[in-house]
């Protein structure tokens, strides 16, 4: 036996046709928010520069081994030298001191040798370090627009919640007025079709945007009013109102 529901019954579909919209709408904004696509692209930046500044810090730490081996040759070539100066000072053998006085011509040169290799390294470790400074400000200003970000989105996410919130609400008393059986038959349609109820204005299906035909149209109007009759083309439940134009 076909499903018998009074007209203003049916049009209570519609309303609760527009909540269920509005609450997939307000899932997609959550989903689609501007503000993910930021925090996946600083995501994927902050994930390379992560990289980058690894292998930066390995180049900066070479340099600073590397100045510290210098600076420990250094310091032993001084300690030689000033042991030298202090027996060169207290030797009085003649061939001491001619020995004495060419190892410290010989750690002379190698000091202004070590020297000069001291300035180059200081200058890559001033380098390098420069290079991960940088590195780190950007992941420094990365890490600001995601807490930026995430607090907007924070923001967008309570308003479409509120507005979930808000209109579940108002399904549930709508849905609390349809009989039963109809809004079984509404809930069935959705979830088989996506789309519950259609509204009949002017001979066109809002289900589906196309307009009923001509034998449709007149198996529509030969239904009775409490008939329950499904759009032939969305198979959602057809709801007839003074706009249907039939």
């Amino acid at each position: 036996m076909p499903l018998k529901a009074r007209p203003e019954d049916q049009a209570l579909l519609l309303d609760l046709q527009r909540l269920d919209m509005m609450l997939q709408q307000l899932a997609h904004r959550a989903r689609q928010l501007p503000e993910n696509k930021v925090l996946a692209d600083v995501d994927t930046q902050t994930s390379a520069l992560r990289v980058r500044l690894t292998s930066e810090e390995g180049v900066w730490e070479d340099a600073r081994r590397d100045l510290a081996r210098l600076e420990s040759d250094v310091a032993i070539v001084e300690a030689r030298v000033a042991r030298d100066r202090s027996r060169l000072e207290t030797s009085s053998s003649q061939k001491d001191i001619q020995a004495l006085e060419g190892e410290l011509a010989a750690l002379a040169t190698r000091q202004s040798d070590l020297e000069d290799q001291e300035l180059e390294v200081m200058d890559r470790v001033e380098q390098t370090g420069a290079v991960v400074d940088a590195t780190r400000g950007e992941l420094d200003a990365l890490a600001a627009t995601a807490a930026t970000t995430v607090a907007a989105k924070e923001t967008a996410l309570a308003g479409i919640e509120a507005e979930r919130v808000e209109a579940v609400a108002n399904r549930a008393t709508i849905a609390g007025r349809v009989p039963a059986d109809l809004l079984a038959l509404y809930e069935r349609q959705r979830e088989r079709y996506g789309v519950g109820a259609s509204h009949l204005r002017a001979g066109v299906s809002s289900a589906s945007g196309v307009a009923l035909t001509g034998s449709d149209l007149a198996a529509v109007r030969s239904a009775a009013p409490d008939d329950v009759i499904l759009c032939p083309d969305s198979d959602a439940i057809l709801v007839r109102t003074d706009e249907s134009g039939i």
